[in-house]
This record gives C-alpha cells, sequence and structure tokens, in this order.
C-alpha cells in the first residue's frame, strides 16, 4: 500500500487525530464578539491562525455544535484576544460552558462592540469577513481593522498542557558567548536575580525530566492528571485545571483517554484511579522522584529540605 495514503481511505480516529496534533504548539487565544441585541461571547481557542498580510486577514474555527457560534455569525466584528503567559486561569473560564465569563473580567468595547481584553501579549479586533464550511468546524475569516500589541510573553499550549516561551537549549552555547560581552556587575546582577535563576533552573530541569516521562507513552497531560489524581491534591473536579495547569476540556479529553486505558473511573462527578491506574501512576512517581535525586545528589538533605520549603513558600503551598 503506498504510504502516503489519502484521509478517505483511512478510518481516521478522531481521538488519536486530536492527540497528533497536540504536537503542534500553539499560542492560546480567547475568540469574543457581541451581536445587536448585545449579547456577548468568548471561547478558548488555540486555532487561530494568519492568512495575508495584504489585506490584513486572519481565520480560526469553532465546532459546528457550539453555542456561541450563532453571536459569531450575527456580530459584524470579533476580537482575536492573544493570552499572555499570566493568564491561565482567564483561559480556563472562558473555556467553561454555562457560565457568566464576563463577570469579574476586564475588558473594554473595541470595533463592532467585540470585548478587547485587558493585559493580553496582542489583541486584533475584526471585521467579520467570510465563513467557512470545514467538516464539523465553522472557519471564521476576519479582516484586521486595528490591533494592539503588548509584547508580553504568550501562554503556549503543547501535548494538552499550558507551557510558556523559553530559549532553546542549543542557544546556551551562544548566551553564554554573549554573556562574556556584557561586563562584571551586570552579569553577576543577573545571577542573583530569582526571577531568572528559577526560570532557567526549570527549563534545565525539564530538559531532562520530560523525555523521561515521554518514555511512558503517556502525553504530558496525562502523565500530569495521573500524578495529580495520584497525589490527592485536588479535592474536586475544578480543582484540577488549577493543579495540571490544562483547561478543563483536555483535562476531560486526558480523562477519556485513561479511562479507555482503565486508568481511572468517574464518579460523583470525580476522577478517581483504578488499582491499575493507582500502579501506573506509582511508576510516574518513580520517574520523578529518580530524577529528583539525581539532580539533588550533590547536596545534602538539609540543603534539599531548605529548598523544598522555600519553593514551597513562594508557590503559596503549605
Amino acid at each position: 500500500m503506498n504510504a502516503l495514503q489519502t484521509m478517505d481511505s483511512v478510518k481516521v480516529d478522531p481521538m488519536k487525530f486530536r492527540r497528533a496534533l497536540g504536537n503542534f504548539a500553539t499560542g492560546v487565544t480567547i475568540m469574543t464578539a457581541q451581536n445587536a441585541q448585545g449579547e456577548k461571547v468568548g471561547v478558548t481557542a488555540n486555532s487561530f491562525n494568519s492568512v495575508s498580510l495584504d489585506p490584513a486577514l486572519i481565520l480560526w474555527s469553532i465546532d459546528k455544535k457550539s453555542s456561541s457560534f450563532h453571536v459569531f455569525e450575527q456580530a459584524t466584528h470579533f476580537a482575536v484576544n492573544i493570552l499572555s503567559g499570566s493568564q491561565i486561569e482567564l483561559s480556563n473560564k472562558f473555556s467553561r460552558r454555562n457560565i457568566d465569563k464576563y463577570e469579574g473580567t476586564s475588558f473594554q468595547e473595541g470595533a463592532g462592540l467585540a470585548p478587547v481584553l485587558d493585559h493580553c501579549s496582542a489583541v486584533f479586533e475584526c471585521e467579520r469577513h467570510q465563513i467557512i464550511e470545514g467538516g464539523d468546524h465553522w472557519i471564521i475569516i476576519g479582516k484586521v481593522v486595528n490591533f494592539h500589541d503588548e509584547g508580553r510573553s504568550p501562554l503556549v499550549y503543547h501535548q494538552g498542557a499550558y507551557s510558556g516561551v523559553t530559549p532553546h537549549p542549543l542557544l546556551q552555547v551562544k548566551e553564554s558567548v554573549e554573556m562574556t560581552d556584557i561586563g562584571e556587575m551586570h552579569q553577576g546582577h543577573l545571577h542573583r536575580n530569582v526571577c531568572y535563576l528559577m526560570s532557567r533552573a526549570f527549563k534545565f530541569y525539564q530538559n531532562d525530566y520530560i523525555p523521561k516521562q515521554l518514555v511512558t507513552g503517556f502525553r504530558t497531560s496525562e502523565a500530569r492528571l495521573l500524578l495529580v489524581l495520584g497525589s490527592g491534591t485536588a479535592s474536586s473536579k475544578a480543582d484540577l485545571p488549577r493543579d495540571i495547569a490544562m483547561p478543563m476540556h483536555e483535562v476531560e479529553q486526558s480523562a477519556s483517554i485513561l479511562e479507555k486505558d482503565g486508568l481511572l473511573i468517574e464518579s460523583d462527578g470525580f476522577y478517581k484511579l483504578t488499582e491499575k491506574g493507582k500502579k501506573t501512576a506509582h511508576y510516574l512517581f518513580d520517574i520523578a522522584d529518580s530524577h529528583q535525586n539525581e539532580v539533588f545528589e550533590k547536596y545534602s538533605e538539609n540543603e534539599k529540605e531548605i529548598f523544598i520549603k522555600i519553593l514551597k513558600d513562594i508557590a503559596g503551598i503549605n
């Protein structure tokens, strides 16, 4: 059989297809609109992309079953709010259903009354240009009439979990050379900056740890869900997006995959690990503990405990 089979000749499993698509890292947006009747809607989406520079066109897609589509269809304009790295909670809020998403949300009205959210990385105010049918989604094309570039570091979405932007490890060689040109005073100051050190330490820690975790065959989101359920830190389903750092729809998607594998069940509105799931979580904890022990092997137990205590204090964990 030809390796380059067409999609029509192969039965595609939607769940596996979505899981494969998750390997493509994207930004996170909240699409907002308001119709003439004053109905405001907003949905979290990562399907945003540019189409044309001249004229300035962008697109995104929305599920045909979405209850918000009728407002996007009626509204003359919509806004693309590209979220910053500090807006995970806002992303989770706008991914939920059956709540007033604008209650307590800071925003201004932009072109065509489209809500423009505050403190984003960037915002594109768009005139609705065209709506095209695309399978089980509607593809909405917008003509940009105004935009705001705030330059904040964006929120990133990869393998079903939130992430952030950090320099690639291979760039460290270049960075180490350039650092010599800065001057001893500034270099010393940077190397005593807690934010810089924590960010760099986390990046280097993840570089070696994540590949070990991925060898198990679980995506980052699935592994995080197993670890959180195994540790018992989340007392309700609503706590999971916070503890796993991913939106509720991805929590539910990961839970569905793990449930099919017999690793968890949903009971009383919450997820519980099966015996197989507990053993798998224990295996993942062993990987995490092993890596942690490797990192801390040159430090005393007392130094390790002090470090953990400081991290818990900064993270607000009692």
